[in-house]
């Protein structure tokens, strides 16, 4: 058996959140882009010292973090600026997680959960994933949930939902899909039954064993080896 890679996404307000909580709580290895995003442009780092290069101070907060809201409207009506700055950031991103699927391959994971939000826009990613995943829920209760969630009327709400690509179009995409448009029990149980069949857990499970009966022989010879050279 061998570890492979879990493109997860969604939409605004589809649930994607909700969905990433219930695998947490199944001990599943989900590794969130938009957090390391965030981690390769605090102060210091490389990505960091770029962006200032290239964007200037104007765009840092008092403690000297990046203004995102501030980096976002630049990059929003100048797609030049926005090239630039993905050719910063997503080499950085991508070497993170790298890293961190390297330790979950270590640590002896059936499978490991990518969750990019822009999976699908992108497209480049998806060929590293055995299978995608895609959070769903209807139009209506997708704008319904983005209008509760944020105070937004009708029509802004439906202009954010409309920037980004339509659920129904990724979802002919996807492996796999997830209808976040019930409630949270019939999301949960589409979950558990996605894990079961990701997770292969009789076949793995031998593996797992092998792996723990070869590091607990590997203890036991340490302790040996120490108490000889010890007396």
């Amino acid at each position: 058996s061998t570890m492979f890679l879990v493109g997860l996404s969604g939409g605004i307000a589809s649930g994607k959140s909700t969905v990433v909580a219930v695998l947490r709580e199944l001990g599943c290895a989900v590794i969130d882009a938009d957090v390391i995003a965030r981690q390769v442009v605090q102060p210091h780092s490389k990505a960091y010292q770029q962006i200032l290069q290239h964007f200037g101070t104007e765009i840092l907060l008092e403690n000297g973090e990046i203004n995102r809201e501030a980096l976002g409207s630049i990059i929003f009506s100048q797609p030049e600026k926005r090239r630039l700055l993905n050719s910063i950031t997503h080499p950085e991103i991508l070497k993170e997680m790298l890293k961190q699927v390297l330790k979950y391959f270590v640590l002896g994971y059936r499978y490991v959960i990518l969750d990019i939000p822009l999976l699908f826009e992108t497209r480049g990613l998806t060929r590293f994933m055995k299978y995608t995943v895609l959070v769903y829920c209807d139009p209506p209760t997708q704008l319904a949930r983005l209008m509760k969630r944020s105070g937004l009327g009708v029509a802004e709400a439906k202009a954010r939902i409309g920037s980004q690509l339509p659920l129904d179009e990724k979802r002919k995409w996807a492996t796999h899909v997830i209808d976040n448009s019930g409630d949270r029990e019939s999301t949960r149980r589409q979950v558990l039954r996605l894990h079961t069949r990701l997770e292969d857990s009789l076949d793995f499970l031998w593996a797992r064993l092998a792996v723990g009966t070869a590091v607990a022989g590997l203890g036991a010879l340490v302790f040996f080896l120490l108490r000889h050279f010890i007396s």
